[in-house]
């Protein structure tokens, strides 16, 4: 009994998901309603973080679609309204930023480093290599006798 009020109690929660906004909109043609999926499918909804605006369903993203419908009808380019929307948003709204010198280290800084940790390890691997090298070589007389010794041993 409790497993079935604890799935019927699930089942009423998931309801409120369940019911998304479907945005309903009239395009003059197909050129113009791939512009539009691919504009919502490049800028990034401020507020869910990493879900595009055509996937959210956060009330700001929303709004965010409705400019952009707006301003597809008043006839502005791809790129005029992917302005409009880092003027107001700043860059963080576009999934793939320009290259610039605000930008440079979140497009290079994961390249430097994936290389600065391969260096890191060859140096490691390195040093290492020579420390056991070097610590073979120190072996006093007596530890030399007694490893001769065990060697014989082993192979009688």
């Amino acid at each position: 009994m409790k497993r079935l009020l604890a799935a019927a109690a699930l089942a009423l929660s998931c309801l409120g998901v369940a019911h998304a906004a479907i945005d309903a909109y009239t395009f003059r043609d197909d050129a113009e309603r791939a512009r539009y999926t691919e504009l919502t499918r490049e800028l990034r909804c401020p507020k869910c973080q990493n879900q595009d605006i055509a996937d959210s369903n956060a009330p700001i993203a929303a709004d965010l679609r409705k400019e952009i419908y707006r301003m597809l009808g008043e006839g502005q380019s791809n790129q005029q309204i992917i302005d409009f929307m880092v003027d107001r948003y700043g860059e963080f709204v576009r999934y793939k930023p320009e290259l610039n010198a605000h930008t440079w280290l979140l497009w290079f800084g994961p390249a430097a480093l994936l290389l600065g940790g391969a260096l890191l390890i060859g140096v490691i691997v390195v040093r290492r290599r020579r420390q056991g090298d070097e610590d073979a070589d120190m072996l006093s007389d007596e530890e030399r006798q007694r490893l001769a010794h065990l060697l014989d041993k082993n192979h009688e």
